[in-house]
């Protein structure tokens, strides 16, 4: 696959990059060498390897999943300028 002067500055205009008319051809050399180097990765033999989501095994810390109020009411509410039993007071907006 190749990328022509038309589809950098389409990409320009996509990516919102204002591109000078100079810089497109060079543009376009750049975006050439890298679907050129991401052909070469496409070449490369990986059936057998199982996929990762990291470098190194990254082992989860996992909490119990329980539902709470997590115990800062007091604390939330007292930012509020009005609050009652532990909720906020706001003016009605919808009549």
């Amino acid at each position: 696959m190749s990328v022509d002067d038309g589809t950098v500055r389409r990409i320009a205009h996509l990516a919102r990059i204002r591109l000078d008319e100079a810089d497109v051809p060079r543009m376009g050399d750049e975006l050439n060498a890298i679907l050129r180097f991401v052909e070469e990765l496409d070449e490369v033999d990986v059936s057998g390897i199982e996929p990762m989501t990291a470098v190194m095994p990254l082992v989860m810390r996992r909490r119990e999943d329980r539902v709470s109020d997590g115990g800062k009411v007091a604390a939330i509410v007292a930012n509020a300028p009005h609050s009652e039993d532990g909720f906020f007071i706001v003016p009605k907006v919808v009549e």
